[in-house]
């Protein structure tokens, strides 16, 4: 009996190790569509009587003005062009933060949150976050640096129903992502910690102080992915 479990796990460990990688791979080269946070706002707003909405569309990394990848590295992942996947001293911090009782910090690179976005749900299981990890170190093997800006860039909320930059750019600046400046960038990074609450445009004190520490973190950023 426990011989056929165990054969039946090993099945459907390699059946699901052969799909993730196939997606994995198709994403690479094909725009990803549609994300599971996509879904979830959209049933949200249906459970809330409110029209579902989602406004997501895809360009590519030469469309976009370069102050977005700098404003995004700045805000939330400093060393994304010189690490694999993880920030292991971000994920320390982290540890020493929960252990002493303050708010959940995860830590997470723009290489987890892309693998979060594109392939899982929103929470913070142990089961979703070691997904998340392995899920990390595929996109790390099989994507570039600027494939992983990419997608990230296409695929995270920034908004109340808005996903990438260029629904970001027409949604608070009335332009496409490719004219924005470096303030405007910074102001759509300020709010990702939670785009639902703040605004990149019109916005409170405390995005404005944000925004003016993100825009001179990105002097010293550089693409050289």
């Amino acid at each position: 009996m426990l011989r056929k479990i165990f054969k039946f796990l090993w099945k459907c460990a390699l059946w699901f190790m052969g799909v993730s990688v196939f997606f994995v791979i198709l994403f690479k080269y094909v725009p990803v569509p549609f994300t599971p946070l996509m879904g979830i706002r959209a049933l949200e707003q249906k459970a809330d009587g409110k029209e579902m909405t989602c406004s997501h569309d895809w360009i590519s990394l030469d469309e976009m003005s370069e102050n977005y990848p700098k404003a995004v590295i700045a805000s939330e992942d400093a060393t994304f062009i010189d690490h694999h996947g993880f920030d292991f001293n971000a994920i320390q911090k982290a540890f020493k933060n929960n252990a002493k009782g303050k708010k959940l910090k995860g830590g997470s690179t723009i290489s987890q949150q892309t693998a979060k976005n594109v392939f899982l749900w929103q929470g913070r299981s142990y089961l979703r976050k070691g997904l998340e990890a392995y899920f990390t170190v595929l996109i790390e093997i099989f994507w570039s640096k600027e494939r992983i800006m990419e997608v990230y860039l296409n695929s995270i909320e920034m908004g109340n129903g808005v996903y990438g930059v260029q629904a970001a750019s027409q949604h608070w600046y009335h332009k496409n992502a490719d004219q924005v400046s470096k303030r405007e960038a910074a102001g759509v990074a300020a709010i990702l910690p939670n785009p639902r609450k703040y605004k990149a445009s019109n916005s409170s004190g405390y995005i404005e102080k944000r925004k003016s520490r993100i825009m001179r973190h990105m002097r010293y950023v550089k693409l050289d992915y």
